[in-house]
Formats: C-alpha cells, sequence, structure tokens
C-alpha cells in the first residue's frame, strides 16, 4: 500500500510541476536579451558558489568519480559555458538577410525534461538549466534516484538563482519523488514539448518513444589509437588523465587503446612508468567478471571507481600509486567482455600490425556500443588524422584527452554534456548540444522574384491535348480529308 501511495503521489507531484513551469516559461518567453543574460549571470554565480558542496553531495550520494574532478565540471558546466553561449542570438531577429530579404526569428521551444544521469548529476543539472533559460525555456528533471539529493538540489539553486535575478517562479523544477510512473508521465504529459536525455541506453530510447521530440545520447566505446608517429609519453599523459578524470565517468572517455607492434614495448613501458597497471589474463578476467552484471551493464559498485578500489574488489593485488587498469584483448564482443563501455579506471589493450588494421578494429569497438560518439587518435600525421575521420563517429579527437576533448574543454567543441551520437548512434543530433538546438525559427520570407512574368506560352486545347506545339487542329484535318475526298470524286467521274 505504501509503494501504492508513493506512486501516486510521485505522479500528481510531476502533474503539479510541469503545470506550474509551463505557466512560468510563458511569461519567460515574453522577456528580452537583457532580462535574460542578468539572469543567467546570477544562476553562473551561485553555481560557483556551490561548486565545491555540490561536488561533495554528488560523491558522498552516488559513491561515483572525484570531488575535485566534480568541482571542474560544476564550474565547467557554469562558467565556461556561459563565456561561450553569451554572444548567441536566441531571442527576436537573429539573421536579417538583406539580399534574399530574409528574416530569421527565434521562438523558445517551451517545456524542456531533463532527464540526469548518476555519474554526472549536478554539472549536468546546471548545465542543462542555463542553455535551458538561454533560449527562453523552462526545465523539469527528472534524477536518478540514487542521485536524488544532490540534483534536486542542484535544481533548487538554479531555480533560486533565477527567480532572484528577475525569472517567473518555478522556471526550473525537479521531481522530489522519483518513479518510473513519475518519469513516464513527465515524458508523455502535454506541457513538456522536448526531451533532452541523458543516460542509459533504455532510458534515451524511452525518450524517443514518448512520441514527441527528443535529444537524446548514446552512449560511447571510445577507441584510443596511438599511431606510430604519435609522441608516446603525451599520449599516455593524455589518456591516463583523461580516464582518471572523475574516475572515467564521462562517456566520452577511453575504453581501449590500440597500439601497433612496432610501439608495443615502448607504450607499455610508458603506461607502467605514468602509472599504469597491466593484468594478467587471469587477474583480467577477476575485474571483468567484477565489472559487468547481465547484458554486458556496469556493476554500480564499479561505476567511477579508483583502479585501487576496483583491484580490492577483484581480490587483485596492485602496486601503490596504480592509476589504470589494462587488460589486453584480443578481439571485440561476447569473448572479451573489455570490449564494451567501462566507465570506470580500466582500459582494454589491443595490438595491430598496422593504421589499417587499426582501422578495422575501431570500427568493431564503435559498433559494439559506441556508434556515432567519439574517437581518439595520437599522431603527428594530418593525414592519418583525416583517415581516422572517415570513422562512423562525430567527434575525432586528435591529440588530446578524450573526456576533456569530448566535452570542449580541451578542444574548439562546444561546452556541452549532452553530447549527441547523430542519426548513427539513435540521436537527432549529432552535436554537443547548445542554446541554438533549444530554439524554433520562424522566418519572414519576401518575394524577390516575379514568376507571373515566366508562364510558359499558352496553347490550343488540341495541343494541350496531343502535348505537343503546333499540332493540327481537328478543323484543319476534316479540311484536309474533305479536300481528298473531293479529288477522289473528281477522278471516278473521268
Amino acid at each position: 500500500m505504501e509503494n501504492f501511495d508513493y506512486d501516486l503521489q510521485s505522479v500528481q507531484e510531476t502533474r503539479n510541476i510541469a503545470r506550474q513551469a509551463k505557466l512560468a516559461q510563458s511569461e519567460l518567453a515574453k522577456f528580452n536579451a537583457e532580462q535574460i543574460d542578468k539572469i543567467i549571470r546570477n544562476m553562473v554565480k551561485v553555481a560557483e558558489e556551490n561548486a565545491i558542496s555540490l561536488a561533495k553531495m554528488a560523491v558522498e550520494e552516488t559513491g561515483f568519480g572525484k570531488v575535485e574532478d566534480k568541482i571542474f565540471k560544476n564550474r565547467f558546466a557554469s562558467t565556461e559555458l556561459y563565456e561561450f553561449i553569451k554572444p548567441m542570438q536566441t531571442i527576436g531577429v537573429i539573421k536579417d538577410d538583406k539580399v534574399n530579404k530574409l528574416i530569421e526569428i527565434a521562438e523558445p521551444v517551451g517545456l524542456l525534461m531533463g532527464i540526469i544521469p548518476s555519474t554526472n548529476p549536478t554539472s549536468t543539472t546546471i548545465y542543462k538549466s542555463i542553455i535551458a533559460i538561454k533560449s527562453r525555456n523552462g526545465i523539469v528533471f527528472s534524477p536518478h534516484p540514487s542521485a536524488l539529493k544532490c540534483t534536486l538540489q542542484a535544481a533548487r539553486l538554479m531555480n533560486d538563482a533565477a527567480v532572484a535575478a528577475g525569472a517567473p517562479a518555478n522556471i526550473i523544477g525537479c521531481i522530489s519523488k522519483p518513479s518510473m510512473g513519475a518519469t513516464n508521465e513527465l515524458m508523455k504529459c502535454d506541457e513538456v514539448a522536448l526531451i533532452i536525455a541523458t543516460g542509459g541506453s533504455a532510458m534515451v530510447k524511452a525518450a524517443y518513444s514518448a512520441g514527441k521530440p527528443a535529444l537524446g545520447v548514446g552512449p560511447g566505446n571510445v577507441p584510443a589509437y596511438i599511431e606510430r608517429t604519435a609522441d608516446i609519453p603525451k599520449a599516455v599523459k593524455n589518456i591516463i588523465a583523461s580516464k582518471t578524470f572523475d574516475n572515467g565517468t564521462i562517456c566520452a572517455s577511453e575504453q581501449s587503446v590500440i597500439v601497433e607492434e612496432c610501439l608495443r614495448d615502448q607504450v607499455m613501458e610508458e603506461f607502467k612508468r605514468q602509472g599504469g597497471y597491466f593484468m594478467t589474463p587471469e587477474e583480467t578476467s577477476k575485474v571483468a567478471k567484477n565489472l559487468f552484471t547481465r547484458n554486458h551493464a556496469m556493476n554500480a559498485k564499479m561505476v567511477g571507481r579508483s583502479a585501487a578500489v576496483i583491484a580490492e574488489g577483484a581480490g587483485i593485488t596492485v602496486p601503490l600509486g596504480t592509476k589504470v587498469l589494462l587488460g589486453e584483448q584480443h578481439g571485440v564482443g561476447e569473448q572479451y567482455p573489455l570490449s564494451y563501455e567501462k566507465l570506470t579506471t580500466v582500459l582494454a589493450f589491443y595490438t595491430v600490425k598496422d593504421w589499417e588494421e587499426a582501422c578495422d578494429l575501431c570500427i568493431k569497438l564503435l559498433n559494439n556500443g559506441g556508434v556515432g560518439h567519439s574517437l581518439s587518435i595520437h599522431t603527428q600525421n594530418p593525414e592519418m588524422a583525416l583517415k581516422f575521420a572517415e570513422k562512423p563517429v562525430f567527434r575525432i579527437l586528435v591529440n588530446t584527452a578524450s573526456s576533456q576533448g569530448g566535452v570542449g574543454a580541451s578542444t574548439g567543441l562546444s561546452p556541452s554534456f549532452t553530447l549527441g551520437c547523430g542519426t548513427w548512434g539513435g540521436s537527432a543530433t549529432s552535436d554537443n548540444v547548445t542554446p541554438m538546438h533549444l530554439i524554433n525559427i520562424k522566418r519572414v520570407a519576401y518575394g524577390i522574384k516575379d514568376v507571373t512574368e515566366n508562364q510558359p506560352p499558352a496553347y490550343s486545347a488540341c495541343e494541350a491535348q496531343s502535348g505537343m506545339p503546333g499540332a493540327i487542329s481537328d478543323d484543319q484535318i476534316m479540311s484536309v480529308v474533305n479536300e481528298v475526298i473531293s479529288l477522289l470524286k473528281k477522278r471516278g467521274d473521268n
């Protein structure tokens, strides 16, 4: 009975939050650019002030990741994001093409639903709140149950900051009694115009099945190829920095390292020197069994954990200071568990003969759960980077840490915690999602060509029927027939 009551309360709360947020959004839609910027600046300020406390809350509640890295993510999702989106025109006339006499006007989408993952709960909430307000949308969050407290706190802080700067009350909402019923209600309710889904594959598929527009992101299974011209110490440093960043909880983090035979020993030595531990086949098997549950889903107790914790959980001993665990794999798929996505400090390690074999392996790995997302290559050969640009992903990250590169922290990509995988990965966009994905654009188009003076010449009824210009009319045919008959008669008389 208690569960039944909880579910009813959960669904009713969701309906109330959605109605309130939709009313607030209707008001926000009337705001001008100056008003919106004032609101966002205050949200960024509050996010900065609470970056540390929110990071601590997230780690304490979920057990995932590292406090210092979650602090960075909270600041990246606010201060860095703001600097990038500040010049974006998302209100009123955003383009006036004098030549083609075409005016483009931005309109908000309406009320958004934000699905929040347990791996990046506070930073994703901050990020989605800010891009929603920038485009004059309201947003209601569905938190992951295991990250409820920190997600709820981040959403409250963002709402209070927005309201304090002039936004309508309840412009940012969050379900406080999460349940599948509440999430489904929010996905399908009339008030929600667009869903932004960040989470597991099942949740993203559910968002796309809700019968309304959705921006979902698929999983990443990022291969990192160290090509023979690479700066090996730098490549290894970047991979370790990326894989240990928040203990591998970002979906753009590397999952497999691929090296050519000619570099194998050198790369292995460099990994060992920088804190990598190469597991024996037996140790690899123990870790793999501990990492995954059925259908290669990750064991939640191993997500975002340090190498030491994972080793201890698997009953193996590793040197003090070990940063990442590497397990050699000789194929992709069921028999090779480390060929799947691992949101933690474990890497698969592959050796190939040459770059062509590396190409084939990258495609197999991507098809094993990462199509459309990201690929990492370390090379000093620009032509080689372009060869790998042909692979089925939308982010080819060159000579950088993949986690930081994919979200735009170390590259020129748009700062984002929603990384689209395009149609290849089942997503509606291949972009790093920004406020520009959250607006409708209406167009005022003036006539610039007088098509009335370019009509084809008029034809007779017969010409129209025959479809041939200059065709003979029925009267003309009868006239010729009569003349022939008249001639024949005269010949007969003679």
